[in-house]
């Protein structure tokens, strides 16, 4: 069975099929909503950009204006339908924060995930522990949002959403291949309680042993592509459907950016390509991963052998980089 589709992603292909409709009927945003009797030209605006869910009557008043009809018209009303849908596994867990939703709706129908960490574990790979350390560490910064549904206190309430995201990874219906590379110290002392790290490592051995799953530790000495230092971590989808956009997204502190741009998305892309190459090798992170267990006192309930396991030897890789980043 193939994935769901990210409606996220269907609202921005149904934006950009709506933009060249208009343009190929020579018809300006003014002009537009005259015909189909709209307040304003921001309402348009927002539905070509993919900023807001389509109602589907809005979408069939402009295919008749843009004379659209046949199999186009059916194609493109399947997809009004399914990018105002919030899947049946997110109408479980009907209480998300904003920013968790939007990350949800981009995983939705993922083919390829691609994570670059350089601070934080990735809340695919998140136990509920780690994830509660992570959502009360943030509270005092964190901004009110007029739509949120969640009480900003319910910090149980954010690690079950968390934790119902992660399904995707072991769903039984062709799981998305997913690849993070994480920054080593995002492993160590800094990032919570020693049982709280102990037992994400411990998580990260037994999500390694997924076959859609590939993790690479980049060591604080490793070299990236001549002395390349990633400004921030990232996420990169790509989708079931060829025709829906793959997309970048960055999260910030106060505002998460998600990038279709096909040039960015290459140089993303490239990024994560050099950090691939100068990380360590999947054996040898989780040789990293299982030393670490070891030395924090307790030995993997999961590995079942005796002795100490040795140090993973340092590799390092200097791809030469086209252009000095993004």
């Amino acid at each position: 069975m193939s994935p769901a589709p990210s409606p996220i992603v269907r609202r921005r292909r149904l934006g950009t099929e709506l933009r060249r409709l208009r343009e190929t009927a020579g018809l300006t945003g003014d002009q537009v909503i005259e015909r189909v009797g709209w307040a304003s030209a921001s309402k348009l605006s927002r539905l070509e950009n993919g900023r807001s869910r389509p109602a589907l009557s809005d979408v069939q008043d402009l295919l008749e204006v843009y004379a659209v009809d046949g199999p186009e018209r059916d194609e493109l009303i399947a997809i009004a339908r399914e990018a105002g849908d919030t899947r049946a596994w997110l109408r479980s867990y009907p209480v998300m924060t904003q920013r968790q939703r939007a990350y949800a709706e981009l995983e939705a129908g993922c083919a390829d995930i691609s994570e670059y960490a350089p601070v934080i574990v990735p809340g695919l790979l998140q136990t509920p522990e780690y994830a509660r350390v992570r959502i009360v560490s943030a509270r005092p910064l964190a901004g009110d949002h007029p739509d949120d549904p969640v009480n900003p206190d319910d910090a149980e309430t954010e690690v079950a959403a968390r934790m119902a995201r992660q399904s995707l990874l072991s769903r039984g219906d062709d799981p998305p291949r997913y690849v993070a590379v994480l920054e080593e110290p995002a492993l160590t002392g800094r990032s919570g309680p020693p049982d709280v790290l102990r037992a994400q490592l411990q998580h990260l051995r037994r999500v390694a042993a997924l076959p859609n799953v590939t993790l690479r530790l980049l060591p604080p000495s490793a070299v990236v592509a001549d002395w390349y230092l990633p400004e921030t971590g990232f996420s990169i989808y790509r989708f079931a459907e060829p025709e829906d956009p793959s997309a970048v997204a960055i999260e910030a502190l106060d505002a998460d950016v998600v990038i279709t741009d096909e040039a960015v998305l290459d140089r993303y892309t490239q990024v994560f390509e050099w950090l691939c190459a100068a990380a360590r090798s999947p054996e040898e992170s989780l040789e990293w991963i299982t030393e670490a267990v070891w030395s924090s006192g307790r030995r993997p309930a999961a590995d079942g052998r005796g002795g100490r396991p040795p140090a993973p030897a340092q590799r390092r890789r200097r791809p030469r980089p086209d252009d000095d980043g993004i």
